[in-house]
């Protein structure tokens, strides 16, 4: 067996490497709820009392308020578009809790990356509990453009 290595040079273990994978496949969940604007499956991905704050800023606490922001925005907001969710980094802050860097992107059915959606960077901050990794703290904040000169 091969072990993957951190970004310090440390040794990946297995048992972080199912915990990687687990995180991954919420993401994995998050992209598949939002491209088929499944609002009660990407709210089942929260704590009941986590934090979001969307991409233009907008603070919600807890699920009930992500829901009702969620159930107001999701439907139709795919209209001809396939988001993309990439877990790019994962520091498992302790065992039971990660940051997880997100690079969030917008495509068309025809798989050009749609530009004017802009990128997103998020940022989940995801608790494990009983056994399940949960978005619990979350930044969803927009790539900012290169100015031109």
């Amino acid at each position: 067996m091969r072990f993957k290595f951190d970004d310090r040079g440390m040794t990946i273990t297995h048992e972080r490497q199912a915990e990687i994978a687990a995180i991954e496949q919420v993401v994995a969940s998050v992209e598949h709820a939002q491209r088929h604007e499944l609002v009660d499956e990407f709210v089942a991905l929260f704590r009941e009392d986590a934090v979001w704050t969307t991409g233009a800023g907008k603070l919600l606490l807890g699920r009930d308020a992500i829901a009702a922001f969620t159930r107001e925005v999701l439907p139709g907001a795919m209209k001809d578009l396939i988001p993309s969710y990439e877990v790019v980094h994962v520091l498992f802050i302790r065992p039971d809790v990660a940051a997880v860097k997100v690079r969030q992107r917008y495509f068309s059915p025809d798989g050009a990356l749609v530009a004017e959606m802009g990128e997103g960077s998020p940022l989940y901050v995801m608790s494990r509990e009983a056994g399940r990794w949960l978005l619990t703290a979350n930044q969803n904040t927009l790539v900012a453009a290169d100015p031109q000169p």
